[in-house]
């Protein structure tokens, strides 16, 4: 008999759209190890000569130019993309995709990004049967992610349902199934012995991540952080931002045994198990993943639009903080005075009834008339709580 078969298609602009579908790529696989999953970053797959100088224009803008990102994201954020941009992504980017299609034979594909979510849209147009679902990988539903011809949304949370229905979408269409992370961030590991593995101190230890390009914040900040170094313990995630990485090293100031200065990393799971406070910029996908280590997040300089929207749903709720000075120097002292206290508040945000982790994996499973194969072992497993209720982060 054939494996059914997921193709789970993203684009490359910023790291999260990627991570998601690879996230809920091993978690069906995990889940059911007799679907077939392949994740493909269309416009790379297809030009590869092409992408890289698009998405280097688009980290450049982002980088210097924010507000007018800002700006167009609110201009347009009721509207999908409009016909004439869909058919030049298709012709210009795109015009391999059916053949794609036609050699993987999914039974079912999968976008977490609008552009792909465009094309495979106006393929089904064309008389594309495989059904289409739209993975929206923020906290929020920009107007480009919709698409008439999508079989089925899956959203972050029913907040994102609400806006979705109110633009004329049914309500059975979409599906609330939390954005996926990775099996690795389903379970918590012993903090001792991953500080011991990791070759970290056994000391309170905040976690900052400069995003997948290594963005950074200002010089007051810095100094906030680096103040209470001998009794706090700092690691600091660069992503690839060589330079950065090569200039922080070289600081006289960071020169400091409690401070760990690193590139990419694929360990971050293990890395926010073994921290006790995340700062990051709030990316869907990264303000999940501590969702679902059950880590407190203070968030800074966040890329106007979808950011600031992930951004505003943690604060809400109650599970972030925004980054200042004061805000800082706040934690540091909780995590020095009142350290089991926190421990135990992060305890109780991992409570089973909160967390669902194959949540969006068996929704996919299910909808693929393949479920979840009950032997796979997923005991012990935590992942982001789909409620919204607020939940206090400070004592």
């Amino acid at each position: 008999m054939r494996k059914k078969r997921v193709l789970l298609f993203s684009e490359g602009f910023g790291t999260g759209h990627t991570g998601a579908a690879y996230a809920l790529a091993e978690g069906i696989k995990l889940l059911n190890p007799d679907v077939q999953c392949r994740v493909i970053e269309l416009g790379k797959f297809l030009n590869p000569m092409v992408a890289p100088w698009i998405l280097s224009a688009y980290r450049k803008t982002v980088s210097s130019q924010p507000k007018l990102v800002g700006m167009m994201y609110k201009t347009q954020y009721h509207k999908s993309l409009n016909p004439l941009t869909k058919m030049a992504l298709h012709r210009i980017f795109y015009t391999h995709a059916s053949q794609v299609i036609e050699q993987l034979k999914p039974d079912l594909i999968i976008c977490t990004h609008p552009i792909p979510a465009a094309v495979i849209s106006r393929l089904k147009r064309r008389g594309l049967e495989v059904p289409l679902y739209t993975l929206i990988t923020d906290y929020d539903a920009h107007g480009s992610w919709v698409n008439s011809e999508v079989n089925r949304y899956l959203v972050s949370t029913p907040r994102v349902k609400s806006i979705l229905t109110g633009r004329g979408i049914a309500p059975e269409l979409v599906t609330v199934t939390g954005i996926p992370v990775h099996p690795k961030f389903w379970e918590r590991s012993n903090k001792t012995l991953l500080r011991k593995e990791l070759g970290l101190a056994d000391i309170p230890t905040v976690l900052i991540m400069g995003g997948g390009w290594g963005l950074m914040f200002g010089k007051e900040i810095m100094n906030s952080l680096t103040a209470r170094m001998d009794n706090i313990q700092l690691i600091f995630c660069m992503g690839s931002n060589e330079k950065l990485i090569a200039k922080m090293k070289s600081n006289p100031r960071l020169n400091h045994p409690n401070v760990k200065i690193l590139g990419y990393t694929s360990e971050i799971n293990k890395l926010m198990d073994a921290s006790d406070l995340l700062i990051t910029k709030p990316g869907g996908m990264t303000c999940t993943e501590g969702q679902a280590k059950g880590i407190p997040m203070l968030f800074y300089k966040a890329i106007p639009g979808q950011e600031e929207k992930n951004c505003q749903y943690f604060v809400e709720l109650g599970l972030a903080e925004v980054l200042d000075c004061e805000v800082v120097n706040k934690w540091f002292s909780m995590m020095l005075r009142e350290y089991s206290v926190l421990e135990e508040q992060r305890k109780r945000r991992l409570a089973p009834d909160k967390h669902q982790p194959q949540s969006c994996a068996t929704t996919v499973l299910q909808m693929l008339g393949n479920p979840a194969d009950k032997t796979a072992d997923i005991r012990g497993a935590r992942s982001q709580a789909r409620g919204e209720e607020p939940v206090c982060i400070t004592p």
